[in-house]
């Protein structure tokens, strides 16, 4: 049974007990598929600043847009909070979120990572890079995500399922930097190249490469930094994809927010929606999960600046859903499960 989760405080009663008796103070009701311990931290930081409360419930994005749009304009939701672009663009397409055009949040987040007609915006950006074995493969051997593509990997890749919606974002990505068919020759290549079948995960790919069943892999550096924490002498390294002149830089998706088509606070949503661009939630946000601060004003974590700079792909990561049902078709095509 899923729970409503006050920021800063214990469980509420049903969100129809709350609503109708009256609340006193301003609030917000957020539609979430984030980790309670990595945005309630965020929310009880808003609600000691402003008073607002924050009211959210948790569930994976498949069933929290299901649920927007069964509710429709009864919905309590003033804001879906969710992961990768391609969740919010269909979230949008579905007419599930409305426009929010406010100055401080189009200053905040870079034109890239937001939707073209600001219906959402990232909070946080997520890069996708590959890694390696340090005592089997040198960085100079590698260079971009084609290249994975090619006989000198032959039996040393390991890939996450293309199940998960991260790698049918990458996917979608190269469609649209390459064009189809290069894209569909490009996957074919990585499924000829694989040690073994596909992985659950990121971290079981890691765990992989570790333990000598392929050498290199395509993973979220966040799902790096996580595992660096437990084992720190891990012999894996990150390596930036993608990098060199006319090359189109490392793939990054976001976490990312937008306000219901029938927010019942929607000032209070957008307020929330703009506080947390800023440099306090920046810093909670990313440093929470060991990602990267949409807002280019706030420094990653020294612990995520110590893996090294990179050129990130300048592409509108709307991108990610424009083309994902193109980049599914592909992979299943490629033979890629």
């Amino acid at each position: 049974m899923k729970a409503w989760m006050t920021a800063g405080a214990l469980a509420l009663a049903t969100l129809m007990t709350a609503c109708d008796s009256g609340p006193t103070t301003p609030e917000v009701v957020v539609y979430t598929s984030r980790g309670d311990h990595l945005i309630k931290p965020v929310f009880d930081a808003y609600t000691a600043e402003t008073g607002v409360r924050v009211r959210y419930i948790t569930d994976n994005d498949a069933a929290l847009l299901t649920r927007l749009e069964s509710e429709g304009a009864q919905s309590p939701a003033d804001l879906l909070i969710t992961v990768d672009a391609g969740n919010l663009w269909q979230a949008a397409e579905r007419g599930l979120l409305q426009p929010v055009d406010n100055a401080e949040l189009k200053r905040a987040v870079p034109a890239h990572l937001r939707d073209s007609e600001l219906r959402w915006f990232g909070e946080t950006v997520r890069a996708r890079t590959l890694v390696y074995a340090t005592e089997r493969v040198q960085p100079e051997q590698l260079s971009t995500y084609e290249a994975l593509a090619e006989p000198e990997w032959q039996g040393r890749l390991c890939l996450r399922t293309s199940k998960k919606v991260y790698n049918q974002s990458l996917v979608a990505t190269l469609i649209e930097r390459l064009g189809e068919p290069e894209a569909e020759r490009v996957v074919r290549g990585w499924i000829s190249n694989l040690a073994t079948d596909v992985f659950a995960n990121d971290n079981a790919v890691m765990d992989a490469i570790a333990a000598g069943q392929c050498d290199v892999g395509i993973v979220n550096t966040y799902y790096f930094g996580r595992m660096l924490r437990d084992k720190p002498t891990l012999p894996l390294k990150l390596f930036w994809a993608n990098q060199g002149d006319g090359e189109s830089g490392v793939h990054v998706n976001i976490s990312g927010a937008g306000v219901t088509a029938h927010a019942p606070h929607r000032d209070e949503a957008e307020k929330l929606m703009v506080w947390m661009s800023q440099r306090q939630a920046q810093s909670l946000l990313a440093d929470g999960n060991l990602e990267y601060p949409v807002n280019p004003d706030v420094p990653a974590a020294a612990e995520v600046q110590a893996w090294g700079h990179f050129r990130a792909d300048n592409l509108n990561v709307e991108v990610a859903g424009q083309r994902q049902v193109d980049a599914v078709k592909l992979m299943d095509r490629a033979g890629y499960r």
